[in-house]
């Protein structure tokens, strides 16, 4: 450790608190998630109208119509079709009203005086939060209105998800195709499923379960019928997240701006590039088609995603074509989504596998082209596999029990068959394998080089190999609760907190390595990010977790250092800054404007839609009203392609700079892929998602969550309009692509290629 002890010392602590806290508090989504009945029983009856069995096949039947893709549960999924929780919750309720009244009063609701309307209201309210769970007896007892109130509200859905005639425009206002679960069976199935999530989310948690008086989802989704409104916790800790983020930042500036005072100045930079004077070696040169990969998933995923935004104002055709019994909007969405994973994911394991040489004296270890190879087919067989099984899966045609391991998770982000999951992450595994063979030599030579950095890049890899394999830890049938916590560890923690910290680190090193900044500054920079990333980004993945069957405890933490996450953001602006100024240090570097640009992109981007975006949507108060609605594909858009996409991108370009010498950026050609994709980001944003979600926010906050995901309030001509206002922005979000991509395939088949040699050079130690 040396003179960086106490940066190693203070990432080590961090990572043993934050990490103690995930477990801790993981280990409470376990024992309080909420309960699922053995048997749901009507009151005067001993045959049950729901059991535990079938309440977990009706959650399959949810994930085979690709699960969070069509509409969402618990506030996490797509956004044009409801939220089936908010959404059967309330259509439940008014069906008991209706029912009641015409009991008690021989009229319909709406007909009643106040004073009758309000005693409903108040034995409704009763009635549903009233925690009739027998743990005991493993029962939950509900009424016999309440019974015929499901029945009917489970009649509806029998209808939406079939072809029923008379909800074919439903269907279309919800981009859902014709006959979207055939099977009448599992239809039903689904039903008890949805009636399971809306009962967690309107009936009280008991006291000696950790309950304050609010439901199993913290009261969430808001709904006035039944009494849902923020609780007290939910307030405080919102409060609280401001007052951590403002100290956080407070603290920050003020430790920055002193520590800024004994900066080393920079080394002078060497005449000619370091890295083009030295011959790639075998495995490099091999890595031409891994960009052609990047940008070939790349736009596959752009125009897909052109292509769902699309179904939003059509929802059954692709302008007047019917297309959505083929290529329906779950199906097209979960390609984009899963496109996208694929396409970053894969820059990513370039850029590395280009280091490991580069670290390991310019040498390839034994073998080394031929994993490389091995792995790029093995990326290629997963991603096809993943994509057809995807396809099977939602248009019907796979066994229900195939569906899980070789079809569609129905969780997104992890929609990929279980099958293909595995392989993905066996690939990953391997790709740590690649590089350890690399970089361990390199660690543990005795040559009196100061490795901190390279420990700190080691370790990074060593993270992402293997925590992917937290996406493992539940299965089919596994409570959604638990579900959730172990899916935040891959799309939270795997890449907003070990992908960070990687691509952090292998730029220092980069960077370093070109002699554009000092290794002891590189060094120390590294490991307070990582610090930083890891402070917040780590026990923040709760707050994905509010309103998913979690107790106060666990909104408590993730509200507090969710906030933290936002605190390294603050001075990114001084590190766009700097990326921006190395294109200037030596003429050579003018070769890697465009890398250095996507660079700067992701510094403002990460201010922008991980910081301002991302904190708009994280204290509970605020993502109590508004999760699920447009304002979260604002922070998605932003923070993952502003930040993850235009990182990956500068990582192609840069090592498509390096394993094509002779090449020379197209000045015209990548000045209007960048600025294109930067501007068609920003208007697809400010001209559609954020002007949809606010509105929808506001009626959020007036008359409750299903009202914001309602056909009644997306299709007004209004939000219509906004809704094909966003084809402006794809376009030109799509000509930027189109430009970049060609930049690449143009680079990869056409330029001339270096001449093989065996390489001698060594730059790991380059600029200690």
């Amino acid at each position: 450790m040396g003179k960086y002890a106490k940066y190693w010392y203070t990432l080590i602590g961090v990572l043993i608190v934050t990490f103690s806290l995930l477990g801790f508090y993981g280990a409470e989504v376990y024992r309080t998630a909420p309960p699922i009945p053995g048997q749901v029983l009507v009151q005067g009856s001993d045959k049950p109208l729901y059991t535990k069995d079938g309440i977990l096949d009706g959650q399959t039947a949810w994930q085979s119509v690709g699960g969070m893709q069509l509409g969402s549960i618990l506030g996490h999924g797509a956004y044009q079709a409801p939220d089936w929780t908010a959404d059967w919750l309330h259509r439940e309720l008014t069906t008991w009203l209706e029912l009641a009244a015409q009991k008690d009063h021989g009229k319909a609701f709406a007909d009643l005086d106040v004073g009758q309307q309000a005693v409903l209201r108040d034995r409704l309210k009763t009635e549903y939060r009233t925690n009739t769970y027998d743990k005991a007896k493993d029962t939950m007892v509900i009424s016999p209105l309440r019974a015929e109130a499901i029945a009917m509200t489970a009649q509806y859905y029998d209808k939406l998800f079939s072809n029923d005639p008379s909800l074919q425009k439903t269907r279309e206002s919800y981009a859902m195709k014709e006959n979207t679960l055939p099977s009448a069976e599992r239809r039903a199935q689904m039903a008890g499923f949805f009636f399971w999530t809306s009962w967690a989310a309107s009936t009280e948690r008991p006291a000696d379960d950790g309950g304050t008086g609010a439901t199993y989802t913290n009261n969430w989704p808001h709904e006035p019928l039944v009494g849902n409104q923020p609780t007290g916790e939910n307030l405080v800790w919102s409060v609280m997240s401001v007052v951590v983020m403002m100290a956080g930042v407070g603290f920050l500036v003020w430790g920055w701006a002193f520590l800024r005072k004994h900066d080393e100045q920079d080394p002078t930079p060497p005449q000619h590039d370091p890295l083009s004077r030295v011959a790639l070696t075998p495995s490099q040169r091999a890595l031409g088609k891994y960009l052609f990969l990047v940008v070939a998933l790349f736009t596959a995923q752009v125009l897909l995603g052109g292509f769902t935004a699309h179904y939003t104002v059509e929802g059954q055709t692709f302008y007047g074509v019917e297309i959505s019994q083929y290529l329906p909007y779950s199906l097209v969405r979960t390609w984009h989504l899963q496109a996208a994973l694929f396409w970053i994911a894969t820059g990513f394991l370039a850029a590395g596998l280009f280091l490991a040489p580069v670290i390991n004296g310019g040498k390839d270890p034994k073998y080394q082209k031929l994993g490389v190879d091995v792995l790029f087919w093995a990326l290629v067989v997963v991603c096809v596999g993943s994509f057809i099984g995807n396809y099977f899966a939602i248009a019907q045609i796979m066994p229900p029990e195939w569906n899980f391991w070789l079809g569609h998770q129905g969780y997104e982000y992890v929609d990929l068959g279980r099958l293909w999951q595995i392989g993905k992450f066996a690939g990953i595994a391997f790709w740590l394998v690649l590089m350890a063979r690399a970089i361990f030599p390199a660690l543990l030579a005795p040559n009196g080089q100061d490795k901190n950095l390279l420990a700190l890049l080691t370790s990074s890899v060593v993270c992402i190999g293997l925590f992917y394999g937290t996406g493992l830890f539940y299965g089919e049938r596994t409570h959604i609760s638990v579900m959730e916590y172990w899916r935040w560890w891959v799309v939270h923690l795997w890449v907003e907190g070990f992908f960070e910290v990687f691509a952090t680190t292998a730029l220092a090193f980069i960077f370093s390595t070109l002699g554009l900044v000092s290794y002891r500054m590189a060094t120390a920079a590294s490991l307070a990010s990582a610090s930083l990333f890891m402070l917040g980004g780590v026990p923040g993945t709760f707050h994905h977790l509010y309103f998913s069957g979690t107790t106060t405890p666990v909104m408590a933490v993730g509200a507090s250092f969710s906030a933290l996450e936002v605190v390294p953001l603050v001075v990114l602006g001084h590190e766009a800054w700097e990326h921006w100024s190395l294109q200037h240090k030596a003429t050579w570097m003018k070769n890697l404007k465009w890398p250095l640009m996507c660079f700067v992109a992701v510094a403002f981007w990460n201010m922008l839609g991980a910081g301002v975006f991302g904190f708009m949507i994280n204290p509970p108060i605020s993502l109590y009203y508004i999760q699920g609605l447009n304002t979260t594909p604002v922070h998605a858009h932003a923070a993952l392609f502003g930040v993850y996409g235009f990182l990956a991108l500068g990582f192609t370009l840069l090592v498509l700079r390096y394993v094509r010498p002779q090449m020379v950026f197209n000045e015209r050609l990548m000045k209007t892929g960048f600025w294109w994709l930067n501007a068609g980001l920003v208007l697809m944003i400010a001209t559609s998602l954020l002007p949809i979600g606010l509105f929808q926010f506001h009626a959020s906050v007036a008359h409750g969550t299903w009202y914001a995901r309602s056909e009644e309030f997306l299709q007004q001509p209004f939000l219509e309009t906004l809704r094909w206002v966003r084809t402006f922005g794809d376009l030109v979000f799509i000509t930027g692509a189109l430009c970049v991509t060609w930049q690449v395939v143009s680079g990869v088949l056409f330029a001339p290629r270096a001449p093989a040699a065996p390489s001698t050079g060594a730059l790991a130690g380059a600029n200690r």
